[in-house]
């Protein structure tokens, strides 16, 4: 490899990634192209980089003419020895072009086989280049390339250039250097402006990887931090759960414990009066009886009265529903919790403003609270609910409700009747009918609007007209067909005048009192 073994450099050829190979390192590439077919592609040793070998070989690759100190990565610094590769090179083998330093210098030129080389110190060349080594034509090897063809693009000799580029534009190389050395320079100046562009993104993407891993260090603290509290909620969310779970034993426990207590007591003393009661019935006299019979029949008649419950106030209903929602700990949503009340379709209750009365075509609705064996609220959702409205009268007619969970042990249910009618509604839970199902509805006509004024009397209301009249039938003297405040007819306060309804928000009657015509309404309404 050039520039870089112990072994001189053998006409190095400068491949299109400007790194130089000597012709042994090129010919380990692969074989060499022939002509006529296409170019090669081998991977630099240097760099790695693809670069195409010409249809021809390794061989017409353009010649390496740079010295040693001159080479592409080592601008500025000392040149070595291309022989022993330990000292700096003090000159320079113009026939093989090896950098030699002082030492290789003396034994360049004792040796046999290059005995016959010129050593020539790198101060008598110029700026260390291959200047006093004369380049020589390939074609014509004692010919000196000392012309330039601007059409081929290469330095060729006299010879050349009055052969087979004869017809081309052909140059001195001192004359087309000044040409082509501007143009190389100006490339130079771009691609020292984009290398230096380059080095500014470098900079940033070098800035961008600490700027990741300094973040990536941080989010790893933050999880590390947000699992440790999390795993600490959770701790002390199980610790919590346990003390309720125990809580809630212990309270059944008590519960069971006062209710044996209870049991315990009353079936003593249920056995001591039935002892007692025997006792006298068999061995008593007939005076004895009749004397105590008051007595016992007291006791015996108070005992059977004490309510006793037939079955164990508390069951063994004790869950754990890990999927329930459980609020806050320490910060963090935490699920999990212990259920111990189970829903009794019996106990749960509908609760409405108005039960059993709807109106044609207009949304309302009841709400059903669940409860459980022991009449409590439930205070959490998740049942399945089953609504069912149809008509009595109509069997292809029925409503569809829609059931809501508030998640609080309440569900509402909402429906809009389409036919007025009887309804009848069942309400199911685990497939039983609640507490109050089923219940028949009412669904009455739609709500009639009022279609005159709430005023106070028609006197007020018109103006003082006399042809006004008003629904609730009151005259005034002096041929007001109206009502007025104190006279016949006037209800004592403010009622509607098509109707003569007295609340506001009621509905209209559509018919008038008795004792007023159609006609006077109609003009009652107009006015």
């Amino acid at each position: 490899m050039a520039g870089g073994g112990a072994e001189p450099c053998v006409s190095p050829r400068l491949l299109p990634c400007l790194h130089s190979l000597c012709s042994p390192c090129l010919s380990r590439l692969g074989a060499p192209g022939q002509p006529g077919r296409a170019a090669r592609t081998v991977l630099c040793p240097l760099c790695e980089a693809e670069v195409a070998l010409p249809p021809g070989g390794a061989g017409l690759l353009t010649p390496r003419c740079l010295g040693p100190g001159l080479r592409p990565g080592r601008a500025g610094a000392a040149a070595g020895c291309d022989l022993c590769a330990d000292g700096e090179a003090a000159g320079r083998c113009l026939t093989c072009g090896a950098a030699l330093c002082p030492f290789c210098c003396q034994a360049h030129r004792r040796q046999k086989k290059t005995a016959s080389h010129t050593v020539a110190e790198l101060e008598d060349t110029k700026d260390g280049s291959q200047a006093g080594k004369p380049l020589l034509c390939p074609s014509h090897p004692t010919e000196e390339l000392r012309l330039f063809c601007e059409q081929c693009d290469q330095p060729v000799c006299q010879d050349c250039a009055a052969d087979r580029h004869r017809h081309h534009p052909c140059d001195s190389t001192s004359n087309a250097v000044q040409r082509h050395g501007d143009a190389l320079r100006e490339l130079l100046r771009s691609t020292q402006q984009h290398a230096g562009a380059l080095e500014g993104v470098l900079s940033q993407v070098e800035g961008m990887g600490s700027a990741i891993r300094g973040r990536a260090e941080a989010v790893a603290a933050e999880i590390c931090l947000f699992a440790s509290g999390y795993v600490k909620a959770i701790e002390e969310h199980r610790d919590r759960l346990l003390k309720q779970l125990e809580a809630l034993k212990v309270q059944k426990e008590n519960r069971l414990r006062v209710q044996k207590a209870q049991l315990q007591q009353l079936l003593l003393d249920m056995r001591t009066g039935v002892e007692f009661t025997e006792r006298l019935l068999m061995g008593g006299s007939d005076l004895e009886i009749l004397i105590t019979k008051g007595v016992v029949s007291t006791r015996l008649a108070r005992l059977n009265s004490i309510a006793s419950s037939t079955h164990p106030r508390v069951d063994d209903r004790i869950q754990f529903s890990p999927q329930e929602r459980a609020g806050q700990c320490c910060g963090y949503e935490v699920f999990g919790a212990i259920l111990n009340k189970v829903v009794d379709p019996a106990k749960c209750t509908l609760n409405g403003e108005d039960l059993h009365n709807a109106r044609q075509n207009q949304l309302t609705g009841f709400t059903l609270l669940f409860n459980d064996t022991m009449g409590e609220r439930m205070g959490r959702g998740g049942e399945a609910v089953q609504v069912t409205i149809t008509h009595k009268d109509k069997r292809d007619c029925a409503v569809k409700p829609t059931v809501c969970d508030n998640g609080d042990g309440t569900y509402h249910v909402s429906y809009s009747p389409e036919e007025p009618g009887l309804y009848a509604v069942c309400v199911y839970v685990k497939g039983q009918h609640v507490q109050g199902s089923p219940f028949t509805l009412t669904v009455t006509n739609k709500f009639r609007e009022h279609q005159g004024v709430f005023h106070c009397c028609t006197f007020c209301s018109s103006g003082g007209q006399k042809a006004a009249r008003c629904a609730c039938g009151g005259t005034m003297p002096g041929g007001y067909q109206g009502c007025g405040h104190g006279h016949k007819g006037h209800p004592g306060c403010p009622h509607w005048s098509c109707c003569g309804q007295v609340k506001e928000s009621s509905e209209c009657l559509g018919e008038p009192p008795a004792g007023t015509s159609q006609r006077s309404l109609l003009r009652t309404v107009a006015l």
